[in-house]
């Protein structure tokens, strides 16, 4: 007998991916170059089961799910909800839709299809082959945007680009001289380090490193699980000499700096992508480098901290450029607005501007 393959939205799937997402954003940060995964088994209306995939190379959420099981026997002819179509190849991990069989599930409810172009929906028509009933679509939105940067990376070898600034009200990113380098307040600051902990490289221009000598470690918040610290990336262009004794180049970390003399961002980020499997990079640089990112159409999401106050000075949050028109620019979509003490956090994804005429 032949399962089915449909596409369903209703509020009792809606519930229970709900909770298969809640299980992936465990994940989040720790995964890389792998996508956060969460899983959900049901049974008669009631969660059996709950799994998530820890990090690449562990088993993955479907399989972590079965495995919480106090009886395998309570899987046969449950329901799966899983936030992303469950792999039907081996890598570090055997195919997950092997273990579904086994168990003897009788549904698979999934909320984002695999985005990867050769294996695209082949775990679906696999377990469809099988006799498993297959859903799709279930809050296919939140799932995908969950994984935003995989979703980029498997399918083009780029990191997704997130532009991080803490700025005053009038766009400066800089206090007066002498007066330290932190705008914004510890509330703000321990969220740019769960940013950071949340991408697999921070970038920063040669000009940051010589003035601030920055670490661009995860501080003030745990490093998940087996994760390593970010890159740490700096791009140079003058030909000018780097400071050697910077933190960059002297720490404990010294071997998870990279340096790009005199190169295209283009090709920065191709490498990043392709050599060093950066999913998500966070660039911290200064208005010329942040500048340089968006005149080029490379960024993807936008974090920036607004502190309330008014320092004026020559050193913008965004340079470059610029736009020949309000209309070209670029404007952001899932807007969000969060206090942190004083401060205010906006972020959201960057739609990319329309030529005038277009």
């Amino acid at each position: 007998m032949r399962g089915t393959l449909t596409t369903v939205e209703n509020p009792t799937h809606s519930r229970f991916m709900r909770a298969a997402l809640r299980e992936a954003a465990k994940g989040c940060g720790a995964t890389s170059p792998n996508p956060a995964v969460g899983a959900v088994l049901v049974c008669h209306g009631r969660i059996l089961a709950r799994g998530w995939h820890r990090r690449a190379g562990l088993p993955h959420a479907e399989v972590e799910a079965l495995r919480s099981l106090p009886d395998p026997a309570l899987a046969r002819g449950a329901t799966l909800y899983v936030t992303l179509e469950p792999c039907s190849t081996t890598g570090r991990t055997p195919p997950c839709t092997d273990a579904i069989l086994r168990a003897g599930i009788r549904r698979v409810v999934v909320g984002a299809t695999d985005p990867h172009p050769a294996h695209a929906g082949r775990g679906l028509e696999l377990l469809r082959r099988h006799g498993v009933e297959v859903l799709t679509g279930v809050l296919e939105q939140e799932c995908a945007h969950l994984n935003r940067a995989f979703f980029k990376w498997i399918t083009t070898r780029r990191p997704w680009v997130v532009a991080k600034a803490a700025l005053s009200l009038d766009g400066r990113l800089t206090r007066p001289p002498g007066e330290g380098q932190w705008l914004t307040g510890a509330a703000a600051l321990r969220d740019a380090h769960r940013l950071r902990a949340l991408s697999d490289a921070v970038l920063i221009g040669a000009g940051t490193l010589r003035a601030d000598n920055p670490s661009l470690l995860i501080r003030n918040v745990p490093l998940p699980e087996g994760k390593p610290q970010p890159w740490r990336v700096v791009l140079t262009r003058g030909g000018g000499e780097l400071p050697a004794a910077a933190q960059l180049f002297t720490d404990a970390q010294s071997s998870r700096t990279l340096v790009f003399a005199s190169q295209s961002l283009e090709g920065v980020l191709e490498e990043l992508g392709e050599k060093y499997s950066v999913t998500q990079l966070l660039v911290e640089g200064g208005g010329e480098v942040l500048g340089a990112f968006f005149d080029g159409g490379y960024v993807d999401e936008v974090c920036f901290y607004i502190a309330p106050l008014l320092c004026g000075g020559p050193k913008v949050g965004v340079a470059g450029l610029g736009v020949a028109s309000t209309a070209e620019a670029p404007s952001l979509t899932r807007v969000e607005y969060r206090r942190l003490g004083r401060d205010l956090r906006l972020s959201g994804l960057v739609l990319p501007a329309v030529p005038t005429g277009t």
